[in-house]
């Protein structure tokens, strides 16, 4: 939902800074590498030792490459499947090392067995929010669906709860309490979101084959089997 609402906004708002990076002979696919890096040394560097506050702001500092490597592209008339795949590909990683950062912190000095199985929970039901959505329209399926909570509301939640709970360190009492209420959060809302694509996906592949069945020669009924079986090993 905020995904709908927020891109366009920042992406004004980022389009002179991407055309500044054309300029200085700066590629679209550099700009998503080097923003993958530094979310990932700020999650793996910082969150495993429960410096959230300093974490979160070198994780914000980067994480607006998604935004502005597309611009970039867009802006030079070189926008690929390459590109596509790369910077998506790249969203899951670095997704990914946010969660896996706070896992690390509740394995170990954070001493929360609980809190770490949420985080790994966040981890994998994010990976396969996304990977739904894909795999849905890589068989020919629209996926309408605006789920509860997706990238941009899990990154939100997660880093604004993150950097606020790290100003415990800085003698701001009880704060720390936010970051494990948004763990939950995410938990619960990506566990839903998932659900909504899942139920979506089942509604039309049955609307997309019973429109194949009455085509001529029931041809539909051999495409969606190949789609299917294309599926086994990714």
């Amino acid at each position: 939902m905020l995904n709908k609402y927020a891109r366009a906004f920042f992406t004004r708002v980022l389009t002179p800074f991407a055309a500044f990076l054309l300029r200085r002979g700066v590629t679209p696919d550099a700009v998503t590498l080097i923003g993958t890096a530094g979310v990932m040394a700020g999650a793996l560097v910082f969150f495993p030792r429960g410096e959230f506050f300093w974490g979160t702001i070198v994780i914000t500092l980067f994480v607006f490459s998604d935004l502005v490597d597309g611009n970039m592209a867009r802006q030079a008339g070189i926008s690929s499947r390459w590109g596509a795949f790369l910077d998506s590909t790249l969203d899951r990683v670095a997704d990914g090392a946010i969660f896996a950062g706070f896992a690390l912190w509740y394995a170990g000095d954070g001493d929360n067995t609980m809190l770490c199985a949420v985080a790994i929970f966040c981890l994998a039901s994010g990976q396969v929010v996304s990977y739904t959505k894909a795999r849905g329209e890589s068989i020919g399926l629209p996926v309408a669906v605006n789920g509860l909570i997706e990238r941009a509301e899990r990154l939100v939640i997660s880093l604004v709860a993150a950097g606020l709970a790290g100003l415990h360190a800085f003698g701001v009492p009880g704060i720390d309490i936010l970051l494990p209420i948004a763990l939950w959060i995410v938990a619960a809302g990506s566990l839903v979101t998932l659900g909504q694509r899942v139920v979506t996906v089942r509604r039309e592949s049955a609307e997309a084959d019973a429109a194949a069945a009455a085509g001529p020669d029931g041809a539909g009924h051999a495409g969606t089997d190949h789609a299917r079986g294309s599926g086994a090993t990714s």
